[in-house]
């Protein structure tokens, strides 16, 4: 079943930017780095920027969890220019890009609470339930034999709609959580119904 769903970021423009990180990938290749050396700088990024957004500096966060999202972006281009593929590095990748969504999530949530900001945690709440559940909902799709990889909020969205949000302003920030919040739950709902049309069939 061929995928149909739009995504928040174009499909033109994500190769766009996957072909600006050629120089990059070149680079670390020629330095020896690892695909699974990046995936671990990209958690270690991320835990970095939610410890620095708890303590009120919002935009040097936002600037880390882009960052972090870079190294998630790469570290699979890095894996295929370098022929290093394995199926130990796809599963680290999938598990470290939830510890960093949870890691990411945990320091705002504690930035609002300390804001006493109690609509904003609730919607860091709802927005950490949609991403598990898109990664859920795909995750076991694919495990039954289903196509699952659509949906208006991935992680990439996600993760440039909140890195912006709070390199932007505060309630830039806030608009980005409850922007995550409704669309990564409508995603996950997308996929149910996605591979609900395949099984129909």
């Amino acid at each position: 079943m061929a995928e149909t769903e739009a995504s928040l970021i174009p499909q033109q423009l994500q190769k766009s930017i996957i072909g600006l990180t050629n120089p990059l990938i070149k680079i670390l290749s020629r330095w020896g780095i690892k695909p699974n050396a990046v995936t671990v700088a990209g958690v270690i990024t991320t835990a970095c920027a939610a410890v620095i957004i708890l303590l009120g500096y919002i935009r040097w966060g936002g600037l880390l969890i882009l960052l972090g999202g870079l190294c998630d972006m790469i570290d699979g281009i890095l894996a295929r220019y370098t022929h290093t593929s394995t199926r130990f590095g796809a599963l680290l990748d999938s598990t470290i890009d939830r510890y960093a969504e949870f890691v990411m999530f945990f320091g705002i949530a504690a930035y609002f609470f300390f804001e006493t900001d109690y609509w904003s945690l609730v919607a860091v709440f709802l927005a950490l339930c949609g991403s598990l559940m898109v990664s859920y909902t795909r995750a076991r799709a694919e495990g039954l034999g289903f196509e699952a990889k659509i949906g208006l909020m991935q992680r990439a969205e996600r993760i440039v709609i909140i890195g912006l949000g709070a390199l932007i302003h505060p309630i830039a920030l806030k608009v980005a959580i409850w922007l995550v919040a409704f669309f990564a739950n409508y995603t996950a709902a997308q996929r149910i119904m996605y591979v609900y049309k395949q099984d129909v069939k």
